[in-house]
């Protein structure tokens, strides 16, 4: 075999590109599709958390239209439980009455019937939260595979 031959052998080899587009597509589409995954974990993770969000204000709205007649947590956190479609929604801790003073964004724990520092009288509040573990589909690195979601939510009854 001349060097010739050898170096035009060489040169074909090089030169040759059939199969690269499969190479770069079975790099590309194993990203793609981690890719894919991972973002379809985390909407379902942040359906989820809207989904508590969801349940604490319908059970603030359950408190409010039957709340100021006789407060029932029982009936609120049914509410809660069984405001969205998302199992493992629980009302924990479980919602509770409280007489409070409002001030700008805050709200001042108070004693029932007393007056607040405006000259306002004490308003009756009921507080509501929603929990759930969510629970990721896959382990990611470096990423607790469950965390807590919650949220609370509190309206003034009366």
């Amino acid at each position: 075999m001349t060097m010739h031959t050898r170096n035009s052998k060489r040169r074909g080899l090089l030169d040759c590109i059939r199969g690269t587009a499969a190479i770069e597509f079975a790099v590309i589409g194993g990203v793609f599709s981690a890719m894919m995954v991972v973002s379809g974990d985390l909407g379902l993770a942040y359906y989820a958390n809207m989904q508590v969000q969801t349940a604490a204000q319908v059970g603030a709205q359950y408190a409010v239209v039957n709340g100021a007649r006789a407060f029932n947590a029982t009936a609120i956190s049914n509410a809660v439980t069984t405001a969205t479609s998302t199992t493992g929604i629980s009302a924990t801790p479980a919602p509770v009455q409280f007489c409070g003073c409002p001030s700008g964004t805050t709200l001042t724990t108070a004693t029932c019937g007393t007056v607040c520092a405006d000259g306002t009288g004490t308003g009756t509040y009921v507080r509501v939260t929603a929990a759930r573990t969510y629970s990721t589909l896959i382990a990611y690195p470096g990423i607790p595979s469950s965390y807590a979601q919650s949220a609370t939510s509190t309206v003034r009854i009366k």
